[in-house]
């Protein structure tokens, strides 16, 4: 029974969380009333079994359980007798076209008022349930910085009365691109974990894909379906992306028969739907890229002339460093690792990536194709410095160890 309710608590109480935040208008008191109904779930099941709804059981625990510790505030404070009211009022159902309670919570977490990065910081921790460590490595930054961005955020939300709601239809458009960002991030932290035992947490992935499908429903916008394109694309690699002993597997060795060919096929018509429409953004871009490599029938027929052209457009449409670092690689697979290597090599001197393990593992592996196996095994090491995910590592240190072979 605990392990059910373990797995529950991993796959559902986001879900929970966002359903007391709304009913309980705070996040800190709706936290607490989710571990209070987990461990009154401990403590009640095994005697009376999982009901038919655990999610609904545990929002009314939760529920109840803050009311009752708001009861006891009031006796000590001047807890207004309304605040009480409106709380134990019987709840009356949802009539908006789409009841989601994580999509309100995204849309509140990234409301316009918050500053750009406490907006992304706060929803990647309450809607997704990411740790501080976790965004951290998502944002380039330390744990702290991520903190403080959250405690802030949390008193903007309570000071200024930010609603819980999804925004009216003519409000969503300059509202879209930051809820896309956190849902594309949530994505990539199930994707590729940025740290921790495992690479891959597809739970994170389904439920971005679920919000992603969510949103083109709210706003049939071409990015919107550009990021579910792309998300679907790259969701559907996941059987090959590590091997039956858990270590990983790059995309040039994977087993393309393992792909799920049906989510390719409809990443590619979100793709070209996306396309032929004005807005051409970054998503639908990377999109376009995702799907010349799922099209490829083998490694060795991926159009790289096409894939370069794409990226330079992507350089245009978001000239980020992570963006340059990929248009690197695939200009050096188009180009010769040499050409690769000097576009990394500058990218390195800006020091924006000082501390991405992935621009030390690409430049390495380009020094090593170049047979400049003295820097490429330096390369490798300060990769391994760098990365916090246990697959990643152990390949990291099994390209060391073949590297230290070779010149020995």
């Amino acid at each position: 029974m605990a392990r059910q309710i373990s797995e529950l608590y991993q796959r559902d109480s986001r879900k929970v969380l966002a359903t007391l935040i709304r009913l309980l208008g705070d996040f800190d008191l709706a936290e607490e009333a989710l571990h209070e109904a987990f461990h009154a779930a401990l403590k009640q099941w095994p005697q009376d079994g999982i009901p038919a709804n655990p999610c609904a059981w545990l929002v009314s625990a939760g529920r109840f359980k803050a009311i009752d510790q708001l009861r006891k505030t009031a006796r000590l404070t001047a807890l207004p007798d309304e605040t009480l009211a409106q709380l134990t009022a019987a709840e009356t159902p949802d009539s908006e076209p789409i009841a989601d309670d994580q999509l309100r919570l995204i849309f509140t977490c990234c409301h316009p008022s918050l500053a750009n990065d406490a907006q992304l910081a706060l929803t990647l921790r309450e809607v997704c349930g990411l740790t501080t460590e976790q965004i951290a490595g998502a944002f380039l930054t330390s744990p702290t910085t991520v903190a403080q961005r959250i405690v802030r955020a949390k008193g903007k939300i309570r000071d200024a009365g930010i609603p819980y709601e999804v925004p009216a239809p003519a409000e969503l458009p300059q509202r879209l691109d930051n809820v896309l960002q956190v849902i594309y991030l949530l994505f990539n932290e199930g994707y590729s974990a940025s740290l921790g035992p495992q690479l891959l947490d597809s739970s994170l992935s389904d439920e971005a894909i679920r919000l992603g499908r969510l949103m083109l429903q709210l706003l049939p916008d071409a990015e919107t379906a550009g990021l579910l394109a792309l998300m679907l694309l790259q969701h559907a690699r996941r059987g090959a992306r590590i091997s039956a002993s858990g270590e990983l597997v790059l995309l040039p060795q994977q087993d393309r028969s393992l792909w799920q060919h049906n989510e390719i096929a409809e990443g590619s018509e979100l793709v070209q739907w996306a396309l032929r429409t004005r807005r051409i953004g970054p998503y639908t871009l990377q999109a376009a890229i995702a799907a010349l490599h799922c099209e490829a029938a083998a490694a060795e027929q991926t159009d790289w002339q096409e894939i370069c052209g794409l990226y330079n457009l992507l350089l245009q449409a978001d000239p980020s460093p992570v963006i340059a670092l990929n248009r690197a690689v695939a200009i050096a697979m188009r180009d010769g690792p040499a050409a690769g290597l000097a576009l990394i090599d500058a990218l390195e001197q800006q020091g924006e990536l000082s501390r991405y393990h992935l621009l030390y593992a690409a430049k390495a592996d380009l020094l090593r194709r170049l047979g400049l196996n003295t820097a490429a095994l330096q390369a490798y090491q300060q990769a391994l410095l760098c990365c916090k995910q246990a697959p990643e590592q152990r390949f990291l240190q099994q390209q060391i160890d073949t590297l230290r072979a070779a010149t020995t």
